[in-house]
């Protein structure tokens, strides 16, 4: 049964945005004017609505001295530091004492449901507007991506949640307070909404950031992978189906590898090469604002005027990589040195180790307005999935490692070989924890594993009872952050999970 939900601010279009070229998720306008009748009506109105649902994306990456809504799947791993003091949502996660008052968590959830509501009216409006019939298909593949990925973000992170795949018509409906689905639930709908999208006849990749059937198929991938492991355990069959969608992005050669990490945090390789799918920005129109968190806190040396530490990498995560690997040298992925603001032949000492590979070093330098996008789906992760669940079905394969050691040598080095399948595995895990750190994926990869990496004894624990590097231990409530405390109040169907 398909069910809707409510969510705290109900809106027809939330940031409708531009028609044409790199402002299609930037620039804004006013819907005010139009009822929701009226405004799904001509072919243009078709494609704002759907850049409109790109639009949530960007709220958990919003940053300041308040926090940063996306570290919280950071703080969660245990490998991430701060010396943001008043960022008490961030200390909650990190120590192990979070609650259902925080604001991190809040924010996930409104601005992704959010998102939701604006496909489901997309997908439910735009089969009536007279237009080309072909870009039409290719619209509603974009909406229904776009609710396959705020879903497949929402019930990783939150468990059982509403499934909501219709709008919500009236604020006086019984509609607006819905029981939860469960998790199978949600991911048949992810499923069921991607291979809708594979048939979208959308181009393999999209330089102005848009879906593309790269994305969807690379989205598939890690969905498989996903339903493989916890919590729904499904095995070898999902797999095997993650590593043939994996396999179809490899095999399409649309994408590869960039020669070295600089490009990963360059403006001028946005949604080509490695980049897959990234959430957009654009500089002096809508900047990416997540730069001032990543800065070390006061110690001039940014263009920004607001220099926060509100994140870098624990210095034990980092003396766990192996010995010559390049991710761990200076200014690769981390950095614990800069210069002075007022004089750039002086260099600061940091004190920690920061976080380079998201660095806008014109920003920095400069202009202190980014126009850095932030990567969604990159290569290396598709080749990781690849190693990972051929893996599982085949073990030990000449593909296989081909996709682990093409990561493994653009970080200096040595391929693998002559591993068994046990071998291969944690082998693969750990180039998932150190290639993909810090980018949002670690925390979901420790729980549909249930593992945790362990920077001491390099080797992985149950999550369940691993202790991070400075103390606190993880348990089982750990596996599911809380649903906010505002929802639960305002919708009595809901249950909140266990711990919170």
């Amino acid at each position: 049964m398909k069910r809707r939900t409510y969510i705290n601010v109900l809106t027809v279009f939330v940031a409708v945005l531009g028609l044409t070229g790199c402002s299609d998720f930037l620039d804004e306008s006013d819907p005010s004017n139009f009822t929701e009748d009226e405004y799904f009506t001509e072919p243009h109105h078709a494609r704002s609505s759907v850049n409109a649902i790109y639009a949530s994306m960007r709220d958990p990456m919003n940053s300041g001295f308040g926090g940063a809504t996306w570290s919280m799947l950071e703080f969660a791993t245990g490998l991430a530091a701060t010396d943001l003091g008043q960022a008490v949502d961030s200390y909650f996660v990190k120590d192990l004492n979070n609650t259902s008052d925080n604001g991190y968590s809040l924010t996930y959830w409104t601005s992704y449901y959010e998102g939701i509501a604006n496909a489901n009216l997309s997908i439910q409006k735009i089969p009536g507007i007279t237009m080309d019939e072909k870009e039409k298909k290719r619209l509603l593949g974009e909406a229904y991506f776009l609710r396959a990925w705020y879903y497949f973000n929402l019930v990783r992170i939150f468990g059982h949640i509403p499934l909501i795949t219709e709008p919500v018509s009236s604020v006086q409906s019984e509609d607006l307070r819905p029981s939860q689905a469960t998790p199978e639930e949600v991911y048949n709908q992810i499923v069921e909404d991607l291979k809708t999208v594979e048939s979208a006849g959308l181009p393999w990749s999209d330089t102005s950031g848009k879906v593309s059937l790269g994305a969807v198929k690379s989205l598939l991938a890690k969905v498989y992978l996903t339903m493989a492991g916890h919590p729904l355990q499904k095995g070898s069959e999902y797999y095997a189906l993650a590593a043939e969608k994996a396999e179809e992005v490899i095999a399409s050669g649309e994408f590869k590898l960039f020669e070295n990490y600089d490009a990963l945090h360059d403006p001028a390789y946005k949604n080509i090469g490695e980049n897959i799918f990234m959430i957009q920005y654009q500089t002096q129109i809508l900047p990416s604002d997540w730069q001032i968190f990543i800065i070390p806190y006061n110690k001039n040396i940014s263009a920004y005027s607001a220099e926060t530490g509100g994140i870098y990498a624990t210095q034990d995560f980092v003396n766990s990589y192996e010995p010559n690997d390049l991710r761990a040298e200076e200014n690769q992925f981390f950095f614990t040195k800069f210069t002075h603001q007022d004089d750039r032949s002086q260099e600061v000492d940091l004190g920690a180790y920061f976080i380079y590979k998201h660095l806008d070093l014109e920003a920095q330098l400069s202009t202190g307005n980014s126009d850095l996008n932030w990567s969604l789906i990159r290569y290396a992760d598709v080749l990781l999935v690849y190693a990972e669940a051929s893996n599982e079905v085949n073990g030990p394969t000449t593909a296989a490692y081909e996709a682990v050691n093409a990561v493994r040598s653009r970080a200096g080095l040595p391929d693998l070989e002559n591993l068994s399948k046990d071998q291969l595995r944690e082998a693969v895990w750990k180039e998932r924890w150190y290639e993909l750190c810090f980018e949002n994926t670690t925390w979901f990869d420790m729980v549909r594993l249930q593992k945790a990496f362990n920077v001491t004894t390099k080797q992985f624990d149950d999550f369940v009872g691993h202790s991070f590097s400075y103390g606190p231990t993880l348990g089982e409530r750990e596996l599911l952050f809380p649903i906010p405390t505002s929802e639960i109040l305002n919708n009595p169907n809901l249950v909140q999970n266990t711990g919170y």
